[in-house]
């Protein structure tokens, strides 16, 4: 095994995919009681998957914007598929949704995702496969598709990176649906906040925190005067403890689009015990957070 192997692809992708399917299945045993005590309602439950993939743990030759940032970081394709694994946990589950979406930028990892559902023999015909930008098809369902009071939807946005921009989640706003995003707060976030706030991917930051540079400066970073042989002089420095305050304020944040998000979300780290995600429940449901609150604490002892 590769040291990036080891360092990524540890025991915190177990313990994401853990919390997400015990959800699941809490979600799915409460929906269809739900339906059966409220006269068929809910009409329909929806899954919908952000970053479906492709089911396997390959290395993509697809050099978009995402990937080419990610290589600055050092951090390599393997790397970034290693947390996959979800399409196949849902899909296997006793109880059912009425329609799974899954959504992946890559065409060809979608097709490979198809023949692979189809040789565990858990392909349904309610699957739909949607490629293309997840910002604009998240956009497009549940703007135009996702109109009526029928239905209800449980959606995963786990990207490994920042491709999910602040104004897609807002598109979720007033919907019966329940959440579970993955935010990269260590792995990438933290380390695109450079400690003198030179900010050199500023608009990946705006478009992902839904948040002026102004803003994002003030947030993490202060100025602090130091006594030089020419006078005083002042510096910017990042505050200490940034990784944290990175969940925090995206918690924050999702308070204004739904009313209840877990304060703390699941934390993940890598074998060196260090930070790389949060994985964060949001919904307008009080009961879900709380289902969500205890799973995330089972997982964190």
């Amino acid at each position: 095994m590769k040291k990036s192997d080891k360092n990524w692809g540890g025991d915190w992708t177990t313990q994401k995919l853990d919390a997400f399917e015990n959800y699941v299945k809490a979600y799915l045993t409460i929906m269809h009681s739900t339906r059966k005590k409220c006269n068929g309602w809910p009409k329909n439950i929806i899954y919908f998957d952000g970053f479906a993939g492709s089911g396997k743990k390959e290395e993509s030759n697809n050099k978009n914007s995402q990937q080419k940032l990610l290589e600055s970081l050092e951090i390599t394709s393997k790397d970034e598929n290693l947390y996959q694994g979800s399409c196949e946990r849902v899909l296997k589950l006793d109880k059912k949704f009425n329609k799974y979406i899954f959504v992946d930028i890559n065409k060809d990892a979608l097709q490979d995702l198809k023949i692979h559902l189809k040789k565990q023999s858990i392909l349904l015909n309610n699957c739909e496969f949607k490629d293309g930008d997840v910002n604009e098809i998240l956009t497009k369902y549940f703007t135009e598709d996702f109109k009526d009071k029928k239905s209800v939807a449980l959606v995963l946005l786990d990207p490994f990176g920042m491709q999910v921009e602040w104004q897609s989640i807002e598109k979720l706003k007033d919907k019966i649906i329940d959440l579970w995003i993955l935010v990269p707060s260590g792995v990438i976030i933290n380390r695109l906040l450079d400690k003198k706030g030179e900010l050199t991917h500023i608009k990946k930051l705006e478009d992902y925190l839904g948040m002026s540079e102004e803003e994002i400066k003030n947030s993490f970073y202060e100025k602090e005067t130091q006594q030089t042989l020419f006078g005083d002089e002042e510096v910017v420095k990042k505050i200490p403890n940034a990784i944290h305050k990175i969940a925090n304020l995206y918690v924050k944040k999702l308070t204004g689009i739904f009313k209840h998000i877990t304060q703390e979300p699941l934390e993940l780290k890598n074998s060196k015990n260090v930070t790389i995600f949060h994985f964060i429940f949001a919904s307008n449901n009080e009961s879900a957070k709380k289902i969500a609150i205890q799973i995330i604490e089972k997982k964190q002892k």
